[in-house]
């Protein structure tokens, strides 16, 4: 005995237009930048004198790894997810592990910091962060 279960499909046809003007109206303050993440990357590991997106075994990406440090570098809003990958990278190195949040807007976005920083003192990883102003240098 055969059982045909049909299911309705509906679609939703959006204009790209009226998708694209609301998408970037109301949620550009999360998804743009200033700058990209590897132009911080980039002057930061320079400074330090690092080996940018250091390739591990198992292929993952460092973004700097210096003599001391793997480092992972994120926008603000994604401060949670760059400590798990600084303590991975860290594992994997042998280095300690260091955050470098990007702060594009420091005043609002310096709360996301101060949770790093907590986590950095119960779990033994470092944290910094940089702003625009290093791209000056």
């Amino acid at each position: 005995m055969k059982i045909k279960i049909t299911v309705p499909i509906i679609f939703i046809f959006l204009s790209a237009s009226v998708f694209a003007k609301d998408f970037t109206n109301k949620h550009k303050k999360y998804i743009g930048h200033i700058h990209h993440e590897s132009e911080y990357q980039h002057v930061w590991c320079s400074l330090h004198n690092g080996i940018e997106e250091y390739k591990n075994k198992d292929f993952t990406r460092v973004d700097c790894l210096t003599k001391t440090h793997a480092v992972e570098f994120d926008f603000a809003n994604k401060w949670a997810e760059s400590v798990g990958q600084a303590l991975y990278y860290g594992l994997m190195t042998g280095k300690r592990a260091k955050v470098v949040l990007i702060l594009e807007n420091p005043q609002k976005q310096i709360i996301y910091y101060y949770r790093v920083k907590k986590l950095s003192q119960k779990y033994d990883f470092d944290v910094d962060f940089v702003t625009d102003e290093i791209l000056e240098k």
